[in-house]
Order: structure tokens, then C-alpha cells, then sequence
């Protein structure tokens, strides 16, 4: 069986299996290399560009497709036919629940504010929230939904979950409208698919827990649950600030003219996402996926 990898770190592990020939491919929208035609198993690259996920329908033998993301919803329209489609469940439950803990500090604690502040070499004061004794819904219980839990643990906060289907402990998604304004911190974790996309909307942030002063904030403005196209798990808040996640990914420890550049970098992104001079494009609905997204019900 010829298998397609996107990098030798996969080869390598896949060295030494039975009856497999590995090849380090990564299409990119050139001349397929020779052994297209044999190809059984395709692993695109993390985030693949577009010629590498149509690539899957020039590969007459294809069988099985693996992502090495958890979130498939770009594959679908494309997917050939017979093709067994996996997800990678499980492989990025502990950086992507280390990350939602990272964003939901950073809005509470307003650290996008001070990484700017201190970019402009201003020692600013300012008080800010905090994340002890507020209440955390999880929307999507899945793998990666548990995992943000526990690293919650430690914060002396309650957590409400919310997934497709009611469990012990974990509420329909039909009592969402319900515990949204139980909720100071909401997290996305739903799969982009025709019911999720716009989910989370004015109306959505409106019924959130109301604190004295208090205006909507996300730490992720792209994420297709508030009306973008970047298919990632991200944290939100009650807050709707589009500037503080990128602001804050792009100003990062440094000195001098580096750091006045990234700041002024940010500034730029977020008064473009403010003025609507930046935008994304709404995903159409998807087919209904055929895979096992169990971890994200």
C-alpha cells in the first residue's frame, strides 16, 4: 500500500509498518509526482491549502484519507466517493485545552491591553476581572471539551456543558438559550457544520451573564460561529472585541524597533477589523459529514 505524507516526521513513524511504502508528498497545486495512481492512503498537510485537499479526487486508488486535524468540515465537499475520511481525535486535546485556558485568561485579565501597553513603553495601571468564581460553558463535550475542564480545575470556577445530545451531566443543545445567561465564559467547541455556522451571533452574546460595565469580547473573531471562515477551537467571552485576538497573537516579547513594529502591526489589524475594512468569507452549508465526530457531540 503506497502511503501519502506530508512530512518526514509521519514517515518516520510510519517506518518499518507491514506492506506499507511511505512517500513525503504535499501537493500544492503543481504536476502530481509519479505514483499518484497508487496511492491508497493520503495524509494531507496540518491546514492544508486548497490544491492539497482537491488533490484526493486524482487519486483513482485512493481508500482512506487521515486529517491530522480534529475539525474534517474542508474535506467534505471534496471527499471522493468511498473514501473512508478519519479525523485526529484525540491528538490535540491537551494544546488546544492549554490554549482555550490561555485565551480565556488573556480577555479576563485584558492582557492583549497590556501587551500593547508595554510594546508602547507605557507603564499603564488598570484593574481588571477575574476568572475565580465565574461560571465556564463548555458547548461541545467532546474529548478536547473534557480536557478544558480539567484544566479548569485549579480556577475555582463552575463549569456548565452543553453537547448534540443530553448525558449525565452534560445538558442538550437545546437548553443552550437557557444557560447562556448562567455563563460569564463561553467555549466553542462544536464541529463547523450547517446548524453551528452564525451560531454564536448578537442575539447569542445578548443573553450571556451581564456584568456591571460590561460589553461583549471574543478572544478569536474567525472562527465560523461568529461568522468567519477559520474552522479552529477558540475561547469567547462575554466581551465582542475583534481586535483582541489578533492584537494579541501578533505583539510577543522583544525590544526596540521589532516590538514597536508588531504593535503598530496589531494596531493596524484591529482597526481594520473594526472598520470592516478586513473580511472573511461565510463557509456554505456543509453536506452532513460522515464521519465519527463523536468527539465533539
Amino acid at each position: 500500500m503506497l502511503f501519502w505524507v506530508p512530512v518526514p516526521e509521519v514517515a518516520a513513524a510510519l517506518e518499518g509498518l507491514p506492506g506499507a511504502s511511505v512517500a513525503v508528498v504535499a501537493p500544492d497545486g503543481g504536476p502530481l509526482p509519479a505514483g499518484a495512481a497508487e496511492v491508497e492512503f493520503y495524509v494531507p498537510p496540518f491546514f492544508p491549502p486548497q490544491p492539497a485537499v482537491e488533490a484526493m479526487a486524482d487519486l483513482p486508488r485512493l481508500r482512506v484519507v487521515q486529517a491530522l486535524t480534529a475539525g474534517i468540515d474542508r474535506y467534505l465537499p471534496f471527499l471522493p466517493p468511498g473514501v473512508t475520511l478519519c479525523n485526529a481525535r484525540g491528538a490535540h486535546d491537551a494544546s488546544t485545552a492549554e490554549w482555550v485556558v490561555a485565551a480565556i485568561l488573556a480577555a479576563v485579565r485584558d492582557l492583549p491591553y497590556f501587551a500593547l501597553e508595554q510594546a508602547a513603553q507605557r507603564w499603564s495601571y488598570r484593574f481588571t476581572d477575574s476568572l475565580a468564581s465565574k461560571t465556564v460553558l463548555i458547548v461541545g463535550y467532546g474529548s478536547i471539551g473534557q480536557a478544558v475542564e480539567r484544566r479548569l480545575a485549579g480556577f475555582e470556577v463552575e463549569v456548565s456543558r452543553v453537547a448534540r445530545r443530553a448525558r449525565d451531566g452534560v445538558a442538550p443543545v437545546s437548553d443552550l438559550p437557557a444557560l447562556l445567561p448562567t455563563a460569564d465564559v463561553v467555549v466553542i467547541l462544536a464541529p463547523v457544520t450547517a446548524e453551528t455556522i452564525g451560531m454564536v451571533d448578537a442575539g447569542f452574546l445578548a443573553r450571556m451573564r451581564r456584568r456591571r460595565r460590561d460589553r461583549p469580547r471574543a478572544a478569536e473573531p474567525r472562527t465560523p460561529a461568529v461568522g468567519g471562515a477559520w474552522p479552529a477551537h477558540h475561547a469567547a467571552r462575554g466581551r465582542l472585541h475583534p481586535g483582541v485576538g489578533g492584537a494579541f497573537g501578533r505583539v510577543r516579547a522583544g525590544s526596540g524597533r521589532t516590538v514597536h513594529r508588531r504593535a503598530a502591526a496589531a494596531e493596524r489589524h484591529r482597526r481594520e477589523v473594526l472598520t470592516g475594512q478586513r473580511r472573511w468569507a461565510r463557509l456554505d452549508a456543509l453536506p452532513q459529514s460522515k464521519c465519527d465526530l463523536r468527539h465533539l457531540q
